[in-house]
C-alpha cells in the first residue's frame, strides 16, 4: 500500500512549500454564497502534524453543516458567531511535503488521505494519527472521497452494527456519501443488502451490488414481512417507531444521521430516544459518532486496495466551482460523493 518513491527521489529531497496558496474561506455561517476562494498564507504545521499538498477534496454532508453552522449546536465546538476554521473542507488525498517534529508514519513524498483541517485548499494540514497511506491503484479523486463517509460506514457495520454474514441489512438513504460505501463493506462482509434510495439513484444503488433496491418514492420498506437483521438509517426521516416495525425481534438499529430535527440539535433528539428506549425493547437500537482515526482508514484502504469497494463519485469540480458543488449536495442532486479536483493525476495544479 505505501506508494512512496524508491530511496532516490522524494524522500531525499524535500519540497519547499510555497508561501501562499488558494483556498475556499468564508468570514460568516451561512450557505454557498458566502463562499470565497482567496490567496491566504500556507498553514503553520504543528509538530504532529503534516502538510500536504493537496490533490483533491471530498465534498460531505459534515461539510455542509460546518459551512451553515447548522444545527446550532455544532457551534459549540466550531465557533458560536464564526467559523473557527476559516478554511472549508475536511477529507482529503495528496502528497506529504513537510512533517511536523514529532510526526513518526510518513515523510515528504508519501501520498495520503484521510481528514484535515481545510481540505478545500492547494495545501493542508493534518493530524498525523487521522491519515493513512493512499493504495497505489487507487487515484487522488477515489481516495479524497473515502475518509470521511467511509469510516462512518464501516464503524456503522462493525464498530456498532456487529454485522454478521449472511444477515440481512437495510440500508436506509443507500445513494449518500456514506451510503454508497455501506452497501458495498456490507456486501464485501457477507451480508444481505437491501438499500432504500429515491427513484432516480436506485440504478446506482444496483450497480454497487445490492441484492434488492426499493425507491421510497413508490414502495415502502415496512411491509410486515421482511425483518431485518440490521438497520443503518443514513437518511433520517424516518421515526424509530416506523424503524422498529421493520427490525427483526432481536435486530439493531444503527442512526448514523438525521437531516430533518430542526436547526438546533439537528437529529440528536431522535438519536436519544432511540438511546433511551433501547433498554425496554428487545431489539438494540444504537447511535454513534464516527471516531477520526488512522485505524479505520487502514481497514476502509483494504477494501479499496482490492477492489471490493469502489468510492462512487457523482461529480468533479474546480476549486472555484466548490460552491456548485455544496449547492449540489443540497438540492439533492448528488448520488456518492462529488469531488473538488485542484491537481491532476501528474500533480499539475
Amino acid at each position: 500500500m505505501h506508494t512512496t518513491a524508491d530511496d532516490t527521489s522524494l524522500r531525499d529531497e524535500p519540497i519547499a512549500p510555497p508561501d501562499t496558496m488558494e483556498a475556499v474561506t468564508q468570514d460568516r455561517y451561512g450557505g454557498p454564497e458566502t463562499l470565497t476562494v482567496r490567496t491566504v498564507g500556507r498553514p503553520a504545521v504543528a509538530v504532529n502534524e503534516v502538510l500536504i499538498e493537496v490533490h483533491a477534496a471530498g465534498v460531505d454532508r459534515g461539510v455542509w453543516h460546518l459551512m451553515t453552522g447548522e444545527p446550532y449546536l455544532v457551534r459549540l465546538g466550531f465557533g458560536l458567531t464564526r467559523p473557527k476554521q476559516p478554511i472549508v473542507g475536511l477529507d482529503v488525498s495528496g502528497r506529504v511535503i513537510e512533517v511536523g517534529d514529532q510526526v513518526d508514519r510518513f515523510a515528504p513524498g508519501d501520498e495520503v488521505f484521510g481528514i484535515a483541517k481545510g481540505a478545500f485548499a492547494e495545501l493542508a494540514v493534518a493530524e498525523q494519527d487521522k491519515l493513512t497511506l493512499k493504495p497505489e491503484d487507487v487515484s487522488m479523486d477515489e481516495a479524497a472521497v473515502s475518509a470521511v463517509s467511509g469510516i462512518t460506514a464501516l464503524q456503522a457495520l462493525t464498530g456498532v452494527g456487529q454485522v454478521q454474514a449472511g444477515q440481512h441489512v437495510l440500508v436506509v438513504g443507500a445513494s449518500g456519501g456514506v451510503g454508497t460505501f455501506a452497501v458495498q463493506l456490507a456486501k464485501a462482509l457477507g451480508a444481505q443488502v437491501t438499500g432504500v434510495a429515491s427513484g432516480a439513484k436506485t440504478e446506482v444503488v444496483r450497480a454497487l451490488g445490492a441484492d434488492r433496491v426499493i425507491d421510497y418514492q413508490t414502495d415502502d420498506f415496512v411491509d410486515g414481512e421482511t425483518g431485518y437483521d440490521l438497520i443503518l438509517d443514513i437518511g433520517g426521516r424516518n421515526s424509530i417507531r416506523r424503524l422498529r416495525r421493520a427490525l427483526a425481534p432481536t435486530g439493531t438499529l444503527v442512526i448514523v444521521g438525521g437531516e430533518d430535527g430542526g436547526r438546533w440539535t439537528g437529529g440528536i433528539g431522535r438519536q436519544l430516544r432511540a438511546v433511551l428506549s433501547s433498554p425496554f425493547v428487545r431489539q438494540r437500537l444504537t447511535m454513534f459518532i464516527s471516531k477520526e482515526h488512522h485505524s479505520w482508514m487502514e481497514t476502509l484502504a483494504t477494501y479499496l486496495e482490492s477492489g471490493a469497494v469502489v468510492p462512487a463519485i457523482d461529480g468533479r469540480f474546480r476549486l472555484d466551482e466548490t460552491a456548485d458543488a455544496l449547492r449540489r449536495l443540497e438540492e439533492g442532486h448528488t448520488s456518492g460523493k462529488s469531488v473538488i479536483v485542484i491537481r491532476d493525476a501528474e500533480g499539475r495544479g
